[in-house]
């Protein structure tokens, strides 16, 4: 898949609009009753973000951006400024936020990952989480921070130890992150008025479906 390890410009994407949607598939039987069967298992999120346009300078910038992006081609990161970091907004990133396995004494291999759900673990999903952030990521191993001995792909969210963790260790981490989106059009409608200042009525992103990177061997 053609994807640029770039991320969209901080100051613009906080001001946009969106989130997460699902696709529900609902049958209203002769009774009334409905089912209702979910078509994705992932979420998957859209943005606008011609909302965090405030200057001609923005403007300028979203158009080169797009251009080498040669624009819907190439994906890309961005900031989801309401959902960033494996942690609530009001906290700082911690090692034991998100669980990440079990070792067994052999794998050394770990995904990053996102729990969203019920706080008891009942009912909810797991998100995988593909493009942390560099220098975000931590690791423990049954509660313990490791500073050294392990390492982060930022372009795949897996994590890779030097020495697989002892058989039962509970392997945590918390991390902030991008979500991989591409433009989901291939024009800029840019309306200039007569003082030069610059609009655009909308500016969609939509999430990527990246396939699984597989564990190193």
């Amino acid at each position: 898949m053609s994807f640029h390890e770039v991320r969209f410009p901080d100051k613009i994407g906080r001001g946009a609009r969106g989130g997460p949607m699902r696709r529900t598939q609902i049958v209203t039987l002769a009774s009334g009753l409905e089912e209702r069967n979910a078509s994705w298992a992932q979420a998957r999120r859209r943005y606008d973000v011609s909302y965090g346009i405030r200057r001609a300078d923005d403007l300028a910038d979203v158009i080169a951006f797009f251009e080498a992006r040669l624009g819907q081609l190439y994906g890309f990161r961005f900031k989801d400024w309401a959902d960033y970091k494996s942690c609530p907004p009001s906290r700082f990133t911690d090692a034991r936020d998100q669980f990440l396995g079990t070792g067994n004494g052999a794998q050394r291999h770990f995904r990053l990952r996102k729990w969203y759900g019920d706080p008891e673990c009942t009912l909810g999903i797991w998100r995988p989480i593909y493009k942390p952030v560099a220098g975000t990521v931590k690791v423990a191993i049954d509660d313990v921070e490791q500073f050294d001995g392990w390492s982060a792909d930022v372009t795949t969210g897996i994590v890779s130890f030097d020495a697989p963790p002892a058989n039962g260790a509970v392997v945590t981490a918390g991390f902030e992150f991008d979500v991989p989106v591409r433009f989901d059009t291939d024009m800029m409608d840019v309306t200039l008025d007569v003082e030069s200042h610059g609009s655009i009525p909308s500016i969609p992103l939509i999430e990527l479906r990246l396939p699984e990177p597989p564990l190193p061997a």
